[in-house]
Formats: structure tokens, sequence, C-alpha cells
């Protein structure tokens, strides 16, 4: 049949995956939805499998059998060599002519600036910053971990309430309405009963995501420990925008930084108000937005940066994400 699409953009999460087939004019031509994309968990080949699925329905419903260039931005493509690996697997299946392979978290930070130039810090179960430069240049961080270097992410916060809570509780560590927060949200009367629960995975290890919110509630409600924790997620997410605004000389001119995962898109407001204190000391000239935009936007617009579309390729292709 030819090449008779443009891009392939796939926006490829622990929990989803979205896809779209767009036209050298920006037209979104067909889109679907797939399950999570988990190459550490399944192997690359089934992770790509699911991939292919959720393509092949897109392709179906656009009319074409391939596209000019494959735009991919995956999870658990933490290192350039993960993004190449990812990326010769997807280019064999002959889906385009071209493919590039992106951390996930480019896609959030291209869905929210009009041209391939800022920071985005994303911060959802885990957390990471990325930033871009027309020219190429890109700042990242390896953003797995605590072997990594990393604090913070709705994981990360769980755990370091549940910790403050425990000693709380028991003695060791300062009073905290986190000891009683904590253990409520599972019915449950104290710390003692929430580890003895969770260890016995009465309460499932996965569920422990779920107290984020609680201490961010507790944080609200004045305590002061669940308040200091709160304050170094924004100490966190501000250093790593600052140390990749460097990195890409950004630091001493206008420049988007773009905040976005679940975490920050809830807009907790201590949180917000110490960032934008952090910033305007840190990063003065740092213009930060809450990224809204459906992340596989992200992946459309870095496919038409690629295939060097027209402006107005762009702004067809956002206004229908945007509508």
């Amino acid at each position: 049949m030819g090449l008779t699409a443009s891009v392939l953009a796939i926006d490829a999460g622990n929990s989803k995956t979205d896809v779209a087939v767009v036209a050298a004019d920006g037209e979104v031509l067909a889109t679907a939805r797939g399950g999570g994309f988990r190459p550490p968990v399944v192997g690359i080949g089934t992770a790509v499998d699911a991939l292919a699925e959720a393509t092949a329905r897109a392709f179906a419903d656009a009319g074409v059998t391939s596209v000019d260039h494959v735009s991919a931005c995956l999870a658990n493509a933490d290192f350039p060599v993960e993004e190449e690996e990812l990326g010769a697997a997807l280019h064999a299946r002959g889906w385009g002519a071209s493919t590039v392979v992106r951390n996930d978290t480019f896609a959030i930070l291209r869905a929210g600036i009009p041209a391939p130039r800022g920071v985005a810090v994303v911060c959802g179960a885990g957390i990471n910053c990325v930033g871009m430069r027309p020219d190429g240049r890109t700042a990242r961080f390896p953003a797995i971990g605590r072997i990594s270097g990393d604090w913070g992410g709705g994981w990360g916060l769980a755990e370091e309430a549940l910790w403050h809570a425990a000693r709380a509780e028991d003695g060791r560590g300062a009073p905290t309405g986190l000891a009683r927060t904590l253990p409520a949200y599972f019915g449950l009367d104290t710390m003692y009963a929430l580890i003895e629960a969770l260890h016995l995975e009465r309460v499932a290890p996965d569920r422990r995501h779920e107290l984020t919110p609680v201490l961010f509630a507790t944080a609200a409600d004045g305590d002061p420990v669940a308040r200091s924790l709160v304050d170094r997620l924004a100490d966190e997410v501000t250093t790593m925008a600052v140390v990749a605004l460097t990195r890409l000389d950004l630091l001493d001119e206008e420049a988007p930084v773009l905040l976005g995962g679940s975490v920050l898109a809830a807009r907790h407001p201590q949180l917000d108000d110490r960032i934008a204190e952090l910033l305007a000391a840190r990063a003065p000239k740092a213009v930060a937005t809450v990224v809204t935009a459906r992340p596989v936007l992200g992946a459309v617009l870095l496919g038409l940066d690629r295939t060097q579309a027209p402006p107005a390729a762009h702004a067809r292709a956002r206004a229908h994400y945007e509508r």
C-alpha cells in the first residue's frame, strides 16, 4: 500500500498504551489503546507484542500498513542503551521507515510546550526529569530509584510516611498524625496493625501507594512531619528542574518548566506554593505550568518534529487532543 501516513505515535506506560496514526498535515487518522508496557517483567518481545496489537488496530482503522516514522515514548526506557534496544525491537516490526524511542517523560514534556525547548518534572509512582533543546541536546536522569539518587514519587512518599508513622507510634520518632491516619485508611487502629497487615500481605503490598493522598491530607491539616515531607518533595522537584535547566544553558533565560504526573497534577496547595517559591529563588526566569495534555500528543509532536512537518501540522495535531 505504500507510505500513506507520516507518523505512528506510541505512548506506553506501565498501565496503558496510547497509539495514534497521523498524516503529514497533522490530521489524526486513527487511535487505539492497549495494555501496559513492562519489558522488565515480561521481556522485550512480549512487551512489544502488546504494542503490536494496538498498532494493528490503529493501522486498520487508518487504512495503512506502515508510516514514514515511528515516534515511541516508552516507560522503562531509562537509559540510552535501553532506548536503542527497544528501538531496534520496534523497527524490526516494519511499522515505519525510521524509528526513535525515548523515555516516556519526553512525551509529557513535548505535549506541554509549543516547541522542543524546556524541562519537565514528572512525579507519579516515581519521579523523573528531562529537558530538551531544538538543537537536539537533552538532559535526563536515570530515575530508577534510590540507587540513582532519586527521592520522591508516590511510592517513595508512602514509604517515608510509613517510616515516620511507625517510629512515632513506638517512640523512636517525633509524634505525627500519620500514625493515626495511615492505618485508619485501611480500617485499622494502629501502625502496629498496619505493619503486620502489610508484612503478612493481608493488605497487598502494591496498595501502599494509596497512602500518598493520605499524607497530603494529613499535611493539609497542619501535621509538622507530613508537611516536612511535602516540602522535601517540593525541594526535590525544584532541584531536578534547576539542574536540567543548567545543563541545557536555559537557567538564565525564560524557559518552560512542565510539572506532570498524578502527584503534581493533583494541585496540592502546599506543594504548588512551595515549588513556586523555590523556583522563584533558584530559577527566576523559569515559567512553571502543570501539564494537562495527554502524553500521546507529545509522541505525536516529536514525530512531526522528526519529519520536519510545518507548524500548521503541529497545530492541527494539538487541536485534536486539546478540543
